[in-house]
């Protein structure tokens, strides 16, 4: 990313949180960087120094804030098509695939060599993936070690890290601080729960995603309230299940929302927490998306297009939900969950986990018959999840789009409608487009795909904000006393 240092500087004075987490400022009289919405005294021009990511920043010597914490800005959209293999990759790294895995292998599961993927990670961020991999580990156990009652041993671990000893070293080199510095005192009488804060840009329509969330609640699985999503977690560590549960809420006044964790889920906290932003789009630029969409975005500033916690239940989702209406959908998917998902405890009637691929994958048709699918459509989920369980599809973001695609479409059972659904939520593609749906010929006055996909060529590379956008408008038409959000397909 190039950085105009004079427009970054006016930036910086502004304090405009829509650029938060799009740089960062490195000032030479303290040796700290922080955000560009860092409330301190703006520093002089001449002790400025502009990065792209924290890990250049370390590289360069400076020291995170701790007023501002830069552990705690969201991140950069997924708009460069020709740098998705480097944020591909950065992605699995902050989400801990080093932590238990080589560089061969992440560049295996990205789809290139080694070498190719050193090369291309250094020209986008600057630094190799081993030095991001160092920051991303070092600002997770400050996270844990500030806002958590956390051993440090457990903080250390869970951060990635082989050793304490190590752990302390690289604090001390990194920061030139104790890692005792940030550590909250240990809580006799350990939480159940940990509490984590996740930045976004404004504005963001919090009330749209809980709308749309709800009208597709699986009951035992997830709960929707007022203002709230709670949900049941298994995620896979190692050759251990570890199962649990989320609740996340809306800090408007922080910009941010805050996600409730079960102590459970301590050793995959960070790929959950990569898991909220993508499933919330807190990446999102919703400055430029909104002005681009212009009156299609006015009535409801901010809306993201809601992804998932795991891209394999939407594919289910959408396979199960074609040609009939969402309560019998919901009704087949709670009846899937309860038969087949992880039994837990939690709050708020919270009983099963969906099932995973693996599980799908050993099923036989009758038994998701039995569920009140189709053949048909029981055999597409059990071929699809094969092929996911397998590692041949990923269903996440920055996985190889057109191959994904045209992966899913040679399922037998997977219509384009659902492939392009999945593009939109599992694979959290900007551009997914669902021109086959109903309710965009009927809402746009199209009668053809074709037709439709020529009026729909203004929106890109934003098409699929746009459909969100165009369902809640749908939505708002048949039940006028909805102001907020809506439920669309």
């Amino acid at each position: 990313m190039h950085l105009d240092p004079d427009t970054c500087y006016q930036t910086l004075l502004s304090r405009d949180r829509r650029f938060d987490g799009w740089f960062f400022v490195g000032v030479s009289s303290t040796g700290i960087y922080c955000r560009p919405v860092c409330p301190v005294r703006t520093p002089k021009r001449q002790n400025c120094h502009f990065f792209p990511n924290v890990a250049a920043a370390e590289k360069a010597g400076f020291r995170p804030c701790l007023r501002c914490r830069p552990e705690l800005a969201p991140g950069n959209g997924l708009l460069d098509v020709s740098a998705r293999l480097a944020q591909a990759a950065a992605t699995l790294i902050e989400e801990g695939f080093l932590n238990t895995a080589s560089l061969a292998e992440l560049a295996a599961r990205v789809g290139v060599t080694d070498r190719h993927l050193r090369r291309i990670f250094d020209a986008e961020y600057g630094v190799s993936m081993i030095e991001f991999a160092q920051t991303q580990r070092l600002l997770l156990a400050k996270r844990l070690l500030t806002d958590t009652h956390l051993p440090v041993t457990t903080v250390a671990l869970t951060a990635g890290f082989g050793s304490i000893r190590r752990f302390n070293d690289l604090f001390l080199k990194q920061y030139g601080l104790n890692p005792l510095r940030f550590r909250k005192e240990i809580d006799s009488h350990p939480p159940e729960t940990i509490t984590f804060s996740l930045g976004y840009r404004p504005p963001f329509s919090w009330s749209g995603l809980l709308a749309f969330f709800a009208h597709r609640q699986i009951n035992g699985v997830e709960h929707i309230g007022d203002d709230s999503y709670t949900r049941a977690i298994e995620l896979k560590r190692a050759s251990q299940n570890v199962v649990g549960w989320i609740s996340v809420t809306h800090a408007p006044q922080r910009y941010a929302i805050d996600v409730t964790v079960s102590i459970s889920l301590t050793p995959v906290i960070a790929r959950l927490l990569g898991r909220v932003r993508r499933m919330f789009d807190l990446a999102a630029r919703p400055d430029l998306i909104d002005m681009h969409l212009g009156d299609l975005a006015a009535e409801l500033p901010g809306m993201r297009v809601p992804g998932t916690f795991d891209g394999f239940e939407v594919a289910v989702r959408a396979i199960v939900g074609q040609q009939i209406s969402v309560p019998n959908a919901r009704a087949i998917l709670s009846r899937m969950a309860e038969s087949f998902g992880t039994k837990l405890v939690a709050p708020f009637s919270l009983t099963t986990t969906f099932p995973s691929a693996t599980v799908f994958a050993d099923l036989p048709a009758t038994a998701l018959k039995e569920a009140g699918i189709t053949r048909i459509r029981a055999e597409a989920i059990i071929a699809l999840a094969k092929e996911v369980s397998a590692g041949r599809i990923a269903l996440e973001p920055l996985a190889p789009l057109e191959e994904t695609l045209a992966s899913l479409r040679r399922i037998r059972g997977i219509g384009e409608w659902t492939v392009q659904y999945i593009a939109m939520r599992s694979l959290a593609w900007p551009n997914a487009f669902p021109d086959g749906d109903a309710v965009l010929k009927k809402q746009l006055g199209y009668s053809n795909a074709l037709a439709l996909n020529q009026h729909a060529q203004q929106w890109q590379p934003y098409r699929a904000y746009a459909t969100l956008h165009v369902w809640r408008q749908h939505e708002a038409q048949r039940d006028r006393p909805r102001t907020k959000g809506f439920a669309a397909r």
